[in-house]
């Protein structure tokens, strides 16, 4: 592109065409910037935080993303309704589409990101591939072809050899990608990808890919200008995953040296250069234990991990993109990215990580992040969760001189964050930065999966833990005998609590003795406690000597309680009658387990099913979830569509038990 007249775009109100913490993120340097910024929202975001912080906020449709954040004309309306100039995708959603791209340069607004034309040949997983061959970067074998037939598809598997990797050529972030161990497991995996990469991208084509057993995934952050020029921001450790989805992300990589760095780094500027990319972008990679390195895919947008690059260089990738999106030259050289320290980041996500990382929605009663460490987030105590978007609803990110540093101030601000109401994976995400394979920079793709036992085994002192829950149960609960400092003039009788810490129904006595200490007593032990202060919100006590304080929140028969760094959700079940084996589908009844919609049923009346065979599948923050039979019997009623909405705990199917 040398030798062009390159005209500036310049633009003054920005439209951004996403939700939640990364449109939040956006309008912070836009406004820093001098730039209006104007949001959109469906109808499950009306009162999100990022409608109430824009300047504008228009509506573009309802709940799920494709009657609302998936519809192009619905918000190039909405950017001409308001006055916008330019339109920032941010990521997900339409971020990655070239119809959008050109939607927006049809209507004469400035799209902050590559060009469609750019978008359609490395946004595309074949046609990267196929730039990067040609390039002469090295690929992971594997079937890109037009013919997406069953049988096609299943020859191509067979051919490349299992394990493979089924991955939606439209999209990222993990969805519409399944491992295929073997023929059998093939079809049904086929059907769920692409129904998958239908809902979140609106295209189901997939390719197929050669799995590289347990690889670093390695991604390298680049940028272009409209002038020709490229640089590249180093690497990003992207290894530790779950469901194909990134939790832990690092830079630099600890299994990355400066050559490697430069090798890849170099392969990076060569391939959007030879496209004359534009803007933001990351090239992905698989990196194997002898060094070498495959590429995987390029991500045409800003990436959910880019702070940790930030914290890194000191630039502000998303005034990079402004700066490009309005013509202007990227102002930088390779020789001027200098690197400092390290930087971590995880994703802090509203999943049940104990309960193969299911999709938690409501309300977050109580919302507080810890001061002294960047956090990215779109919420307050009382917003809702909806089932409809992604399950990440923050992103903490740490930065120190050293990776030790940075680890350790990461494990200490997760350990003060609050989040009541709604579970998420917070004691998960400790856990896993807390791993001597972590700790050493060691994890591969294979991490979590490797140590998942250890990762959500209970902690040692459950046994404190229960008596903890139970003596917050008794002290808040308002008929209780009101605490008060000091000695009692009498003993109290033993009080027997049935409670549930998410580990079955444990029993336990609570005793408040004549010194004023209590006694919690479970199964011969006995835990002593003096409680120091007690306020609605918090407590401070001593056990086995040591003072400790807790906060917690009491919500009827529920309690949620921050201690040590662990989120603990109670229920208080002394007066509840016992639960049957209903909530397992022993009554062969199969319940919606989460709030979402229906998918695929896989049965239909009349079918003979075993016990634990699939029956349907359902979506929620999308990603899709299948669901069981509870008995082997009979299918004798199916009370859900393909399509419908449903909510926790409906009944989807009902099994007649074989005799």
């Amino acid at each position: 592109m040398s030798g062009a007249i390159v005209k500036r775009t310049p633009f003054f109100k920005i439209l951004i065409a996403n939700r939640g913490e990364i449109a939040l993120r956006i309008m912070r340097s836009a406004r820093r910037l001098g730039h209006g910024v104007v949001a959109v929202y469906s109808d499950a975001d009306r009162d999100a935080l990022h409608v109430r912080e824009a300047d504008q906020a228009v509506r573009i449709g309802e709940a799920l993303p494709a009657q609302s954040y998936l519809k192009i004309d619905a918000i190039i309306a909405a950017a001409k309704a308001s006055g916008a100039g330019a339109v920032h995708p941010g990521y997900g959603f339409l971020a990655e589409n070239e119809d959008f791209a050109q939607a927006c340069r049809d209507a004469g607004l400035v799209f902050i990101g590559p060009s469609p034309e750019a978008i359609l040949a490395m946004g595309n997983k074949a046609g990267a591939k196929e730039i990067m061959r040609e390039a002469g970067v090295p690929c992971v074998p594997g079937y890109q072809g037009a013919d997406q037939s069953d049988a096609v598809m299943l020859a191509e598997a067979t051919a490349i050899g299992f394990p493979v990797m089924i991955k939606a050529v439209a999209g990222g972030g993990g969805r519409g990608m399944r491992l295929v161990e073997d023929a059998a497991a093939f079809p049904d995996a086929l059907r769920s990808a692409r129904s998958e990469a239908q809902g979140a991208f609106g295209d189901p084509t997939v390719i197929l890919e050669r799995a590289i057993v347990n690889p670093r995934h390695i991604e390298i952050q680049v940028f272009g200008d409209r002038h020709g020029n490229a640089i590249h921001l180093g690497e990003r450790d992207c290894s530790v995953q779950r469901r194909h989805q990134k939790l832990v992300e690092e830079a630099p990589s600890p299994a990355v040296t400066p050559e490697l760095r430069a090798r890849m780094g170099a392969v990076a500027v060569q391939a959007v250069k030879a496209i004359g990319y534009e803007g933001a972008g990351t090239l992905e990679f698989l990196l194997d234990r002898a060094g070498n390195f495959y590429f995987m895919e390029m991500n045409t947008r800003l990436q959910v991990e880019h702070p940790v690059t930030e914290a890194i260089t000191g630039l502000d990738l998303v005034e990079l993109q402004l700066r490009v999106a309005s013509g202007a030259p990227l102002g930088l050289t390779q020789e001027d990215i200098k690197f400092s320290g390290h930087a971590i980041e995880v994703r802090l996500c509203s999943e049940d990580a104990a309960h193969d990382f299911m999709p938690q929605s409501g309300t977050m009663a109580r919302w507080q992040m810890p001061d002294g460490i960047r956090v990215e987030h779109a919420l307050q105590s009382g917003s809702e969760i909806p089932p409809f978007y992604d399950s990440m609803i923050a992103k903490v990110i740490s930065h120190g001189t050293a990776r030790d540093e940075a680890r350790g101030k990461l494990i200490c601000a997760l350990e003060q964050a609050t989040a009541f109401g709604v579970t998420t994976n917070q004691g998960f995400l400790i856990d896993c930065l807390r791993h001597p394979v972590f700790a050493r920079g060691e994890a591969t793709t294979a991490f979590v999966g490797d140590n998942r036992d250890a990762l959500l085994a209970p902690r040692p002192d459950r046994g404190s833990d229960l008596a903890l829950a139970a003596l917050l149960l008794y002290v808040t609960n308002p008929h209780a005998p009101p605490w008060q400092r000091g000695r009692s003039l009498a003993a109290t009788f033993p009080l027997g609590l049935r409670i549930d810490l998410g580990h079955g129904v444990q029993e336990i006595e609570i005793v408040r003795e004549r010194d004023g200490s209590y006694i919690a007593a479970r199964d011969g032990d006995r835990f002593s406690f003096v409680i120091d202060e007690l306020s609605q919100d918090s407590i401070r006590f001593h056990h086995d000597g040591v003072m400790e304080h807790a906060q917690f929140l009491r919500d009827g028969d529920r309690l949620y309680i921050l201690h040590r760094g662990v989120m603990l959700s109670v229920r208080d079940l002394t007066l509840a009658p016992p639960e049957s084996a209903t909530a397992a589908g022993g009554d062969g009844k199969v319940r919606a387990a989460m709030n979402g919609r229906v998918v695929a049923v896989l049965v239909k009346p009349g079918d003979k099913v075993a016990a634990g065979q699939p029956v349907m599948t359902l979506e929620a923050m999308k990603m899709e979830h299948v669901h069981t039979a509870g008995v082997a019997g009979t299918v004798s009623s199916i009370d859900v569509a393909e399509g419908e909405q449903v909510t926790t705990g409906k009944i989807v199917v009902e099994i007649e038990a074989a005799a």
